[in-house]
This record gives structure tokens, sequence and C-alpha cells, in this order.
């Protein structure tokens, strides 16, 4: 492949999504099958598996693998992988598909057909187990044990047709990159080892400066920018994505940088979606994650560097792509300069650490923000934001 690292689990990519007359024979094919509308998450994991961002999987998992992946982080095959990606329907639904038949899985917004799925087992969900294995809770304030406890008691296995990838390209354009398209842009600039930044956030000061850490390491970034749904109170994705472009051109040298964005929702599973980013962030070609104060968290439930951690709970081998493990970083008053708790001897009162809330609390207050927080290209983006009426969680 190049010289980058290769696709999880498998000598290439995998992208399930169909092309010419064989997907135009599907989408007539899937207007005449029984229909099941899926959920937000289910969609975006729908996506990835058409674009080939879960390569090798071929469709929603099996209880087995299901299974195993919560208990194990590994397939029945015995591959790696840390997150169950599956299929939920409730009692009704379930009972009126049976093990063999094709259903048409449509969007949970218009309706319109993502895939055709061909049953190949049906089973009871454990819900709590599932949560606890993946988000170490089964509070519902948690918004990713939410997330599965409202979703339908059965799930549904089998391999999909992908017949669409639901409207992202139409949406963000350029920066939403397929798997085969950032293999080839890597190849195309001589790049081999290549760092992931993760973000469901604007990028402020402390960012750029983990940023440029993994740049000054490896041969180039991706900013990998999650496109799905998230928490209320989160930045929106076209939001987002303006004030990263921002500050990439101010203040990266233009060669060393890719923007990109991908389908996924959020699923604030911590640690374990740390892996899970890490292994799709190697089959986008990237051979090297970002991984930073609690990566992927949400609230007090995952310490700070709990995924830090559990990169060494896996089996050797799991991944080719490894982290980039980077301390808190901040503005320290006494160094003059971006730092880090590895590096600044400095104590709490020498460093300035905004939290989000504090931030969106003064940006839709109309409040100033410290210049050594965040550049003032992103603060004028996010500033119209919370100006057009934006909630301050």
């Amino acid at each position: 492949m190049g010289g980058l690292v290769d696709p999880h689990g498998s000598d290439r990519l995998r992208p399930l999504l169909l092309e010419g007359e064989a997907l135009a024979a599907e989408r007539r094919r899937a207007a005449s099958l029984p229909a099941l509308r899926v959920s937000s998450r289910e969609r975006g994991d729908i996506l990835m598996l058409g674009i080939g961002g879960f390569t090798p999987l071929d469709g929603f998992m099996t209880h087995a693998d299901w299974r195993g992946a919560c208990d194990d982080m590994r397939l029945a095959s015995g591959l790696f992988w840390p997150i169950p990606i599956t299929l939920s329907a409730d009692a009704a639904q379930a009972a009126s598909i049976g093990v063999g038949d094709e259903v048409a899985l449509l969007d949970p917004d218009d309706g319109a057909p993502l895939a055709t799925m061909r049953v190949s087992e049906k089973y009871p969900i454990d819900k709590a187990r599932e949560c606890a294995a993946v988000f170490r809770t089964t509070e519902l304030a948690h918004p990713g044990v939410k997330m599965v406890m409202e979703q339908g008691d059965v799930n549904l296995a089998g391999p999909l047709k992908i017949l669409s990838q639901g409207g992202f390209p139409e949406k963000y354009g350029a920066l939403y990159m397929t798997p085969e398209q950032t293999r080839a842009l890597f190849r195309a600039r001589g790049w081999r080892r290549v760092a992931a930044f993760q973000t469901r956030n604007p990028m402020h000061r402390s960012h750029e400066y983990l940023a440029k850490i993994a740049i000054e390491v490896c041969d180039g970034l991706l900013v990998h920018s999650l496109l799905g749904a998230l928490k209320p109170g989160d930045i929106p994705a076209e939001v987002r994505t303006r004030a990263i472009a921002a500050l990439a051109k101010n203040y990266f040298v233009p060669s060393t940088i890719v923007q990109a964005g991908y389908p996924l929702d959020m699923r604030y599973a911590g640690p374990r979606e740390a892996l899970l980013h890490a292994l799709f962030r190697q089959n986008y070609g990237c051979s090297h994650l970002v991984v930073g104060r609690d990566h992927a968290g949400v609230g007090s439930y995952y310490g700070p560097f709990d995924a830090h951690r559990i990169f060494d709970q896996i089996p050797e081998g799991a991944l080719q792509i490894r982290p980039l493990r980077i301390d808190v970083s901040f503005w320290c008053h006494r160094c003059g300069g971006m730092a880090s708790a590895r590096t600044c001897p400095h104590g709490d009162a020498e460093r300035l650490q905004v939290s989000g809330t504090q931030l969106r609390k003064w940006l839709s207050e109309g409040h100033s923000v410290p210049a050594e927080f965040s550049r003032p290209e992103v603060l004028e983006i996010l500033r119209a934001h919370y100006a057009a009426g934006a909630p301050p969680r």
C-alpha cells in the first residue's frame, strides 16, 4: 500500500458500497423489500462499512461477535475489535423478520434506502452487559448508555450491500474523504508516517500544540473531524470544521496537514472508543493516533489518562497503528508559551486552562477569551455561532 500501514485485518480495503449498474439494480430491488428505519448511530456505522472505514467487517455482528467484542475486544475469528457494530430492532419488528430474509435499511431522517441486508441471525441483547463492558457504567446519564438502552431489544446480524453515503459528500464536499481517498493523498505526498488527530470540538491553542508535536515526529497530520451526531451543546460540525480550516490556514505549513471528516456519531466510550478511533484511522492510512487527555470521554466517567493506558492492555500486534500519548497541555505564563505537565515545572496558578463549559459560557455571553487560549480566527467563527443563539451548555 505504498509504504502505508495495512488496513485492519486485511491486505486491502473492503468497502461495501455498490457502484454503477450493481448499485442501480440493488436500489430498485430495495424498494420491494421489507423496510427497517435505522438509528442515527446505525446510519454512521453503515456509512463507515460502505466506504471501507470498518474493514474487514462485511455487515452487522453476530451474537458470537457481539459477545466477543464486549467481553474480550475480539471477534469470534480472533480479530481485534473493541466496540460492537450492531443493528437493533424492537420485538415486533424482529418477529416479522425471519432468518434468511432480506430487508432494506432506511435513513432515520428522510427514509432513503441506505443498504440491504440478508439476515443471518437474530439474538436478544443484554444491554447492561454491553454498557458495563463498553462504557464502564450503566448510568443513563451517560449519553452512550442512554443510546444503547433506548435501542431495540433484538439484534439483527448479516452482510450488507451499501447503497448510499447518506448525503455526506454533497453536504461537506472535499472535506468528506473515504479511506481510499486519504490513502491516495498520503501516497501522493510521499507520507508513510501519518498521525491522526481526532476531534469533535474546535481546535484551540492546546490542540494546536498537540497537532504540531505530531507533525514534528511524523510526515504529516490528518485532522479528522467527526461529522455525525453529538450530544446537545457540542459545536456543530459545519461550525467546527470552518474553525479548524481557519486555524490550519493561518498557523500550519500547508504541506504538513490534511483536514477531513468521517460520518460516525460519537459514542462517548472513552478508552474503548480511543481504540476504535485508532482501528479505523489505520484503515484511513494513519500510522499514529494522537491520544490526549480524556480521549472520547464525557463527564467524569473515565480517568484523564485511561485512554493512554488501554493501548498497553491490548494484545501485541492487535493494531499496526500506534498511540502518540501526550500529557495535558496549556499556556504557562512563567514559561511564556505552550507546555505540558511533562515539560512545565510550574504550578496551576501559572497555567491557563479553560474548561469547555467555561469557554461556551464566555462566548455565549460575549465575554473576552484570553488570546493565549484560542486563536482570534477561531474565536471569530465561534462568536458568530453563539451570537446566532447557540446554547451555552
